[in-house]
């Protein structure tokens, strides 16, 4: 039935012209009616004529189908062509295929406004920048309310608009251009913003976008510290009452045995002599304590060298080894002869990896077959030193509060030597992470950043 009805009328209409060609060339030949010959003539090319029309009809459907989906035109339809046209069925598909097509953009511009209705509402800046046209014409296509805000800007059309407005903030942008984040300052009608940064190049048929989104983060770093100074002043308040109470206590025991007494008997001179003692104890502790808090506090500055990571390692081979193996645990400490360089502060890293290997030193105690690994590894722009123990681990809990100052699960621990190991990889721009597992062991990584 597809083809039925438009093979027929061409079938029908081929024959026409042949039985007309045929009886053309027969009356020239053979007759000298010369009225009839021209009426013929005028037939079979009306009949040509019509023919062509014909299929030119349904070429210019197609062509104007292909032309609506191009143009994405939903308006043309084919629907007079469904009954009267020679190819009813394509017609319909033809109609099917458009009206699939107008719910397909219709379902995208609608997802479209909803995704833009959400990056409306985020509280963070998204900008998008169409990078096809030439630099001082690049396009912003989307701008919104965040970013304007952020910004103090209006949502501007053009990126050199925001460039004019705020060179700052344009720069720091084009700095990473080929994607990447960025920690940033500025200073926006005379308040100071914090911004963390990211950008996105994306390439979409054809077309190159950059996509720039950032937030504030002023108010969450005030948040963060304000919170890590409550622990600390917690953690300091507390170690100060544990001292400050005992004392404050045996003070004014001593004070009641030697009010309105000139002598004392031989039992209160030994109460008075252990009392004595032990608020020069606690008074030492204290200030053992005021000094480690000094010590978190007063960290040199680095002193950055290039060193290589085989002699980081071969170092710290020979000064951890025999603590290691006095304690019955084996230190692997692996690639020591690697070639890879580094810029870092050599003594102060050192210490970091100290204090590493001797928390897991005492974390492998009692452990069947006490293990500790030291290694380094790349990934992407990162060098990681990771220090791996087979140790008791470290409970989820914890894991939060081991950076803490002077918070500590180790009996007689002072509390400060993760403390300062992280304030030492700060200053080095870098980080510590920790991996752990109850009963399974932890794995410490120092972080550098390496290009």
């Amino acid at each position: 039935m597809f083809y039925q009805r438009f093979t027929f009328r061409l079938i029908f209409r081929l024959l026409i012209i042949n039985l007309l060609g045929y009886l053309l060339f027969y009356l020239i030949k053979n007759t000298q009616l010369w009225f009839t010959i021209i009426g013929v003539a005028l037939i079979l090319l009306g009949t040509i004529i019509s023919l062509y029309y014909y299929i030119n009809q349904i070429r210019s459907d197609i062509n104007r189908f292909i032309l609506a989906v191009k143009t994405r035109d939903h308006t043309l339809n084919f629907k007079n062509k469904v009954t009267k046209g020679s190819f009813p069925e394509l017609y319909e598909s033809f109609s099917d295929i458009l009206q699939v097509h107008k719910q397909i953009r219709l379902e995208q511009e609608a997802m479209f406004q909803l995704i833009k209705t959400i990056l409306e509402q985020v509280p963070v800046g998204v900008i998008v920048v169409n990078n096809t046209n030439q630099e001082e014409n690049e396009e912003v296509a989307f701008f919104n309310q965040a970013a304007s805000n952020l910004l103090g800007i209006p949502a501007y059309k053009y990126w050199h608009r925001v460039k004019q407005h705020l060179p700052t903030f344009a720069t720091e942008i084009e700095q990473i251009l080929a994607g990447g984040k960025r920690f940033l300052e500025l200073k926006i009608q005379d308040k100071l913003i914090q911004l963390s940064t990211e950008v996105i190049p994306l390439n979409l048929y054809g077309n190159n976008y950059t996509i720039i989104s950032f937030q504030n983060i002023k108010d969450e770093i005030e948040q963060k510290e304000t919170e890590a100074w409550n622990r600390l002043i917690g953690v300091i308040s507390h170690e100060i009452l544990n001292s400050i109470t005992p004392i404050s206590s045996l003070s004014d025991t001593i004070n009641r045995m030697v009010t309105d007494k000139k002598n004392l008997t031989e039992d209160e001179m030994d109460d008075l002599k252990t009392a004595l003692q032990t608020i020069q104890r606690r008074s030492s502790g204290l200030l053992d304590f005021v000094k480690d808090y000094r010590l978190i506090a007063e960290l040199p500055t680095p002193n950055l060298e290039s060193h290589t990571i085989g002699e980081i390692l071969k170092h710290i081979k020979v000064l951890m080894q025999p603590f290691a193996k006095v304690r019955n645990v084996v230190l692997d400490v692996e690639q020591t002869s690697s070639k890879i360089t580094v810029q870092l502060d050599l003594k102060l890293v050192e210490q970091v990896l100290i204090n590493l290997i001797t928390n897991s030193i005492y974390a492998v105690e009692n452990r069947e077959h006490p293990h500790i690994n030291v290694n380094y590894r790349l990934e992407n722009t990162k060098l990681y030193i990771d220090v791996t123990d087979n140790g008791k681990g470290i409970d989820a809990s914890d894991l939060e509060k081991i950076f803490v100052p002077f918070y500590t699960t180790r009996k007689n621990g002072s509390g400060i030597g993760l403390t300062i190991s992280r304030n030492i990889m700060k200053m080095h721009r870098g980080s510590i992470e920790v991996v752990s597992m109850p009963d399974n062991g932890t794995t410490f990584s120092l972080v550098f950043n390496y290009i």
